[in-house]
């Protein structure tokens, strides 16, 4: 996927840091070259990722020489690092210098851009399939020995399609708001960097002055967020900056509450912003739908239509195809983006293509009678009360009227609602003992803190009891 880029853009500017630093297309080419000559072709690196230009560099350098990336957080647990070291069995690891002590038996073979190449073992112990990229976590996992297998086709066949849909030239300004093993921040890296496009480097929060600062200096063309990403920008009164470059807004990585969509929505119109609103799953390569800016208002809610080169369909229980409009059904896509499959351990790293070209969502949506797609909920985040069918993600949605900081758990006969604010604990149960029509007793709301969440801002109902 990267091979020529050095070439095609060599005078390109690949790469521009916060603190300064800019980096051409042709110097992401020679530090490929260079890490070529200390590490083995078709051997498992887990690399620790970071928004930062080690990162970045070594992720470019890994695929386009055949060398398989774990991308994992810098900041994972160090006994999770330990257990997936011990279930892939990686022959290197690339990781920040300041993190070598990690391996304290270990010498680093190559250090460049305060990054460090480790050797843990001379040799894989399992070969690895030919078409096999990368290696990504599930949706929202953190250390989960259960990873995604996406090839070399998977990663050029989104990026091109997400290319030709965002219109992405060389003259494209994208700036890091999301980690970059994170299946959707990574595609903005794809996506951009087989264009010739600048990405602008930062691991700064959107909260920081230091990141605004940043955006409005180097004129920062695109910014993308998950929606706990647009709730907070809301907050700092995004609306009110002025940027005169920004040119595109995408959201992904969930269901943004429609009342902010429909404030993002009228912001991006009035201020001639192209608004995308997609849908996605670590499954497909990070993308499988966007909605065309011009129908942000009057498609407000809906995922829109299959990206370029991918196809949507819906199927019922039984699997049969739900032809009708305005049906629900299991989400169903197919496109040269789904994975290979998933992997569990080392062993399954041989495996090919279990897919074929088609994922079962796990969605339950819609379609209208234009052809465009509305989730309505996941499969497995259905319960039954009192013999009625209840919608916890809809419940969520209903819920966040009251409150943002929200998230709804349960089993049969019983829905637990976690929120933060000790005050609408009363509210809160009656609002949605109201809505649904069930009585308040098998409603019960508890106060945590915060409410758990990824650092994609997805919330990790595993970690929220029952």
């Amino acid at each position: 996927m990267f091979d020529k880029l050095d070439g095609m853009y060599s005078k390109n500017t690949a790469i521009i840091t916060d603190d300064g630093r800019d980096f051409k297309y042709s110097d992401l080419g020679q530090f490929s070259y260079e890490i070529a000559k200390v590490i083995l072709k078709r051997s498992l690196v887990l690399c620790l990722c970071g928004n930062n230009v080690g990162t970045l560099f070594g992720y470019f350098s890994f695929i386009r020489n055949g060398i398989v990336p774990l991308m994992l957080e810098e900041k994972i647990d160090e006994d999770l690092l330990e257990n997936l070291c011990h279930i892939y069995g990686p022959q290197y690891v690339w990781l920040p210098s300041s993190k070598v002590g990690l391996f304290p038996d270990k010498d680093a073979l190559f250090s460049l851009h305060e990054y460090s190449l480790i050797m843990i073992r001379k040799e894989c112990k399992f070969p690895l399939h030919d078409d096999l990229a990368i290696l990504l976590t599930t949706s929202g996992s953190t250390g989960s020995p259960k990873l995604v297998r996406l090839s070399y086709r998977n990663l050029e066949a989104n990026a091109q399609s997400i290319g030709k849909y965002l219109s992405i030239s060389e003259l494209d300004r994208p700036i890091t708001t999301l980690p970059m093993s994170y299946s959707f921040g990574l595609s903005i890296i794809n996506s951009h960097l087989i264009f010739g496009a600048t990405i602008f480097l930062t691991s700064k929060s959107v909260i920081e002055r230091g990141f605004w600062d940043f955006v409005k200096e180097r004129h920062v063309t695109s910014l993308s967020g998950v929606p706990y990403t647009f709730e907070i920008l809301k907050k700092i009164k995004f609306f009110s900056m002025k940027l005169p470059s920004l040119s595109v807004l995408t959201q992904a990585g969930g269901k943004m509450h429609i009342d902010l969509a429909k404030q993002y929505a009228k912001f991006c119109h009035e201020n001639n912003i192209r608004f995308f609103s997609m849908y996605g799953q670590t499954e497909a390569t990070a993308r499988m739908s966007y909605l065309p800016p011009e129908f942000s208002r009057s498609k407000l809610g809906s995922i829109g239509i299959a990206i370029p080169g991918g196809e949507f369909s819906l199927v019922d229980d039984q699997g049969n195809v739900v032809n009708q409009s305005n049906e629900s059904g299991e989400l169903v896509y197919k496109g040269k983006n789904v994975s290979m499959g998933y992997a569990s351990g080392v062993q399954d790293l041989i495996r090919g293509d279990e897919n074929h070209g088609a994922l079962m969502t796990g969605d339950l949506a819609l379609r209208d009678d234009d052809g465009f797609y509305y989730i309505v909920g996941r499969k497995s985040r259905f319960i039954k009360i009192y013999g009625n069918r209840v919608n916890l993600d809809e419940a969520e949605q209903l819920i966040k009227k009251i409150t943002d900081d929200v998230a709804c758990v349960g089993s049969d006969d019983k829905m637990i609602i976690y929120i933060t604010d000790e005050s609408l604990v009363s509210e809160v149960r009656s609002f949605i003992a109201t809505k649904t029509g069930i009585n308040f007793r098998v409603f019960e709301v508890r106060v945590i803190v915060d409410i758990p969440k990824s650092s994609s801002g997805k919330v990790i109902y595993r970690d929220l009891q029952t």
